[in-house]
């Protein structure tokens, strides 16, 4: 049992180390947060997958908080509340729910790439009502080349879904062709944390 614990750990902390490394590895960034990276999720997504939901929280919230310190959010001009919402919504929650990708782990690959995709939905759904409830306010914000704050449903849709669409894309993409190779498969098998 402590050789399952000490492995579970080292293999967590391998995989947040990836995903880490490839957050930094970015096609393109978007002023307020948000970027399209090489897969970046998806590591932390596969220890979900190994070892449930319950395990894959964990190493998706200590993400989070490397989020935070490489988003740039203390340099936007924030007021105190706006930014404690914005550190919760866009980081906090909208990263950890990258470790609810192991939900449908036992059902195959179907149920595997279900889980990519639906912790990849939930991501973007935080990130989409937090553009509606608190970037509909910040006065300052203006996207090409004109204001959005009166329409805060299709700024926060077409700004998210600007980088979260081809992100989700990316990660479903590299885990097909990784469960692909029959080892991959195997070494995901799901396991009891």
């Amino acid at each position: 049992m402590k050789h399952k614990r000490v492995l579970m750990l080292t293999e967590s902390a391998v995989m947040l180390a990836l995903s880490i490394a490839l957050s930094f590895v970015q096609f393109g960034k978007l002023p307020f947060g948000g970027s399209i990276t090489p897969a970046s999720m998806l590591p932390l997504m596969l220890i979900s997958i190994k070892y449930g939901p319950k395990w894959g929280v964990v190493p998706a919230f200590i993400y989070s908080w490397f989020q935070i310190l490489q988003g740039g959010v203390f340099g936007w001009g924030l007021t105190p509340k706006m930014l404690l919402a914005s550190l919760f919504l866009d980081y906090i929650l909208a990263f950890t729910v990258l470790g609810l990708s192991g939900l449908f782990r036992k059902h195959g690959i179907g149920g595997m790439i279900g889980g990519i995709v639906g912790a990849c939905v939930l991501r973007f759904l935080i990130h989409f009502f937090s553009g509606v409830i608190l970037w509909a306010n910040f006065e300052e914000f203006v996207a090409f080349g004109q204001s959005w704050v009166n329409r805060p449903v299709l700024y926060s849709l077409v700004y998210n879904g600007s980088y979260m669409l081809p992100e989700t894309l990316i990660c479903i993409a590299v885990a097909v062709l990784l469960l692909g190779v029959s080892q991959i498969r195997r070494y995901l098998t799901p396991t009891e944390a």
